[in-house]
């Protein structure tokens, strides 16, 4: 079974895939050609020793994917809106630019209001800040749902749908190489589109792992206190401890992707898996194609390819 761990990315009609050592961005155009971007690329964890320890490797590596993702999108977007930019002029592009900048950035708002703050002041609204597990179970539990409605509504919009069947293939395509077989579509084609290692499984270890270590920080300040925090304390508190909280959900998760096959291990992940079956969806073989390429190219198996194929 092959050593070097692999994962990726659905971006607009392509696939990111990631191996130790490259970053390869698979997007098929509109005329059915298939272009590829290669970026060599090593994680800080790599290169610095110092890095590598458990919890403090798994913040760096978030961080890491949260830019590379990004940019990803960016590169997918950009190929996508090619044909655009060619009928448009410089001013109307770098406009474009803006608005996209801005809506990220107030979307990540939105995200961190909806998502982080909310929750705590529903459960706030309930009367039960006393009780520190009670209110951080409350809060997971809204916020797990809030996650689940949210990406059920996103399903349910075409272009996310085709962005869902993309996920499907780059998990596919990453069965079939963790399997040791050779990369084609008829391979990859008869293995699951949940994968164990997938970040929807992780998003969910991040809010289980929450409830129990916010839980934990709530009662050490209540000791120290003699009361319970505020809900603007509170929110501050456990955004400042999130990076915590994402490292050691992150080993949780690579450990889960070492011991799957543990009956213990497989309990665990089963939520993530379930979850997936609304975060994938069947691929075609065509985008089965654009996710092997880019695992090929992330491996080193191919150089940079300009492929021609029709949907």
């Amino acid at each position: 079974m092959p050593q070097s761990e692999v994962g990726g990315q659905a971006v607009i009609e392509g696939v990111m895939m990631r191996s130790p050592k490259r970053i390869s961005t698979a997007v098929r155009k509109q005329s059915g050609e298939i272009v590829i971007k290669n970026d060599d690329y090593i994680s800080l964890t790599k290169r610095n020793e110092i890095l590598n320890f458990p919890i403090v490797r798994g913040v760096i590596s978030l961080v890491e994917m949260l830019v590379i993702g990004i940019k990803t999108l960016n590169y997918s977007a950009n190929v996508a809106m090619e044909e655009l930019d060619e009928k448009d002029g410089k001013e109307e592009k770098t406009s474009r630019d803006w608005i996209l900048a801005l809506t990220a950035i107030g979307a990540f708002a939105l995200g961190m209001g909806i998502f982080f703050f909310l929750p705590l002041f529903i459960s706030e609204l309930l009367s039960i800040e006393k009780q520190a597990l009670a209110f951080n179970l409350v809060a997971g539990m809204v916020r797990i749902s809030m996650f689940i409605a949210y990406i059920w509504v996103l399903s349910l919009v075409g272009e996310f749908r085709r962005i869902f069947q993309y996920h499907g293939a780059e998990h596919k395509s990453i069965f079939a190489y963790e399997a040791g077989e050779n990369l084609s579509c008829e391979t990859a084609q008869k293995y699951p589109t949940a994968h164990p290692r997938c970040g929807t499984s992780f998003i969910l270890i991040v809010a289980v792992f929450a409830i129990l270590f916010y839980s934990l920080s709530d009662t050490i300040y209540f000791i120290i206190t003699g009361f319970p925090p505020t809900l603007l304390k509170r929110f501050a508190i456990h955004f400042t401890l999130l990076p915590l909280v994402a490292g050691g959900a992150y080993e949780l998760l690579k450990l889960s992707g070492k011991k799957r096959n543990s009956k213990i291990t497989k309990i665990l992940i089963a939520p993530g898996v379930w979850l997936q079956k609304i975060t994938t969806r069947e691929p075609t073989e065509p985008q089965l194609q654009v996710a092997i390429v880019a695992l090929e190219n992330a491996l080193g198996k191919s150089e940079e390819l300009r492929v021609e194929s029709k949907e």
